[in-house]
């Protein structure tokens, strides 16, 4: 029987499990794994977010935006994966930035796991700063643990089919038109396209038949008389 809601988390924890075992030897305590949409981000890592209402215990989350699921190579979900999993590190073994910022303790290790830290997520990036993203290191160890891990059948079941807003238009775009290795477009549908909301008519044009010819504009549905000849202006269209 199909189960939605358990085959999601369990190939997410999965992933996660392996991960920690391939990249960070097992050190890394167990977390929170959501799923959220947060619009342009690939996911976030927030320390400590959950607490157990029976022991009052807390939890990290790491959270995950299904919007880029399938339009997007799995490589990079994991890659995602592992980017938000080393700030989960950097907050129990570590020093993390102020706020967002990722410091060169990061940056070392996220190079350690075989992700090179780049601000334009390509080579010749900064390594630091507030936005970053990041790609394999070629042969390193991130893309040997992704090997062992898609050596298993490991795949993401259900993907968002209606990334809309929440992915940016040329990604989007380019899983549209065929453009993404291991994408497939017909599994996503295109934005519809509305049209604009005609503008509310603020003014409306007043004008009195008498010999004087006098117009005024006022707001629309008025009763106005002509102070020439004390008959009613007419509303024209």
């Amino acid at each position: 029987m199909m189960i939605p809601t358990k085959d999601a988390y369990d190939e997410l924890d999965r992933a996660y499990a392996h991960f920690n075992a391939e990249l960070f030897n097992g050190q890394l305590p167990p977390c929170l794994i959501t799923l959220q949409r947060e619009k342009k981000t690939y996911g976030y890592f927030s320390a400590e977010r959950f607490f157990n209402q029976g022991d009052k215990s807390t939890t990290d989350e790491i959270a995950l935006n299904p919007a880029y699921f399938g339009i997007i190579p799995l490589k990079e979900v994991m890659q995602t994966v592992v980017h938000e999993m080393v700030h989960l590190w950097q907050h129990h073994f570590g020093k993390p930035g102020r706020r967002r910022y990722h410091n060169r303790e990061w940056g070392d290790k996220m190079k350690a796991v075989g992700l090179m830290p780049s601000d334009t997520g390509k080579p010749g990036g900064k390594q630091t700063g507030e936005r970053m993203a990041d790609y394999p290191i070629e042969g390193g160890a991130f893309e040997q643990a992704l090997e062992k891990l898609l050596a298993t059948s490991f795949k993401i079941t259900w993907a968002d089919q209606r990334p809309g807003r929440h992915v940016p238009a040329e990604l989007l775009q380019a899983a549209l038109e065929g453009a993404v290795d291991g994408v497939d477009p017909e599994n996503i549908q295109a934005p519809e396209l509305t049209e604009p909301a005609p503008s509310k008519q603020t003014r409306a044009k007043y004008s009195c038949a008498c010999e004087t010819k006098i117009n005024v504009w006022a707001k629309p549905g008025l009763h106005l008389i002509c102070g020439e000849c004390s008959q009613r202006f007419q509303e024209v269209e």
